[in-house]
């Protein structure tokens, strides 16, 4: 059994840890607010974004001589995974969340025989990714650098895939990322981002003609680096509100254990103490009696 003093020394220790979730439960709950504000913002257009690529990819012609982010490269066997964790832990399981969705699209590609490569973004998702496909890992992305990462980095990033599909390292690029929902629920999510997925408006456009001003290979040309700038930035909104969600909940979650801890802990202490002190009442009669 601890003594009275380890148990004095647990309690103080488990407070302090309390007051450190408390004060991360809060950091994280008024960044979440700025968070989920941006990453809403960014949906819709993201959303027609997607949409309108999608329409005019559908009225092309595509050939060798079409861009790389439309066509890709013609081939279907070396997918690049770009998995997009954050830089910071206790949130939960946000990052391993992620890492799993990766983890299993790449072993069903490998199953299916294709070539497998990824592009990490963020610190956390790298040493699991690192321990399965270590010689896989075409580049690490760093983000600590920054509070959030934002449009400068989605377009670096976007800039990196470009030139990567340009000289024809990989065929299709896959974007993994969490979608935020609500401060309790976060969903780990795959998009196709090279090339442009026809099949994404599928029903959403109209059956009206459409006179395009330029011609659609001009649009295609100018808009398709943009595209993929803005479903790279607005999945880096994304996991920065569901962080900052995981983070909140977790730390919730850690200080009401810490709670229970303290009241477990100050039972275990006072039922010592009283134990200590009957047994000393108990020694100091049996000296009276034998006086």
């Amino acid at each position: 059994m601890a003594s009275l003093k380890e148990l004095k020394d647990r309690i103080g220790s488990v407070k302090s840890t309390q007051k450190i979730t408390k004060a991360k439960k809060m950091v994280a709950a008024a960044k979440l607010r700025r968070a989920q504000m941006a990453a809403e913002a960014a949906r819709p257009y993201a959303t027609e974004m997607a949409k309108v690529m999608a329409s005019l990819a559908g009225k092309v012609t595509v050939d060798e001589n079409s861009p790389k982010l439309l066509a890709g490269t013609g081939k279907d066997q070396v997918h690049l995974l770009v998995v997009a964790t954050s830089d910071r832990g206790l949130c939960g399981a946000f990052n391993a969340n992620i890492v799993k969705e990766a983890r299993l699209a790449a072993e069903k590609l490998v199953n299916e025989g294709k070539d497998v490569l990824f592009y990490m973004v963020g610190r956390k998702g790298l040493p699991v990714i690192k321990r399965v496909y270590e010689d896989k890992i075409v580049k690490h992305f760093d983000t600590s650098n920054v509070k959030a990462p934002g449009f400068e980095e989605a377009k670096a990033i976007a800039e990196d895939l470009t030139e990567m599909v340009e000289d024809g390292k990989f065929d299709v690029a896959h974007l993994f990322y969490s979608r935020f929902k609500s401060a309790l629920v976060q969903e780990p999510t795959q998009q196709q981002i090279i090339p442009v997925a026809i099949e994404t408006a599928e029903g959403a456009g109209s059956d009206a003609a459409v006179e395009y001003e330029p011609d659609e290979e001009e649009i295609l040309t100018e808009l398709l680096p943009r595209n993929l700038t803005t479903q790279i930035f607005g999945a880096l909104l994304e996991n920065n509100a569901g962080e900052q969600g995981a983070s909140m909940t977790a730390m919730e979650n850690a200080t009401r254990n810490a709670g229970d801890l303290i009241d477990s802990l100050t039972i275990e202490y006072n039922r010592s103490r009283q134990a200590a002190i009957t047994t000393e009442l108990i020694e100091i009669i049996a000296g009276a009696e034998a006086l």
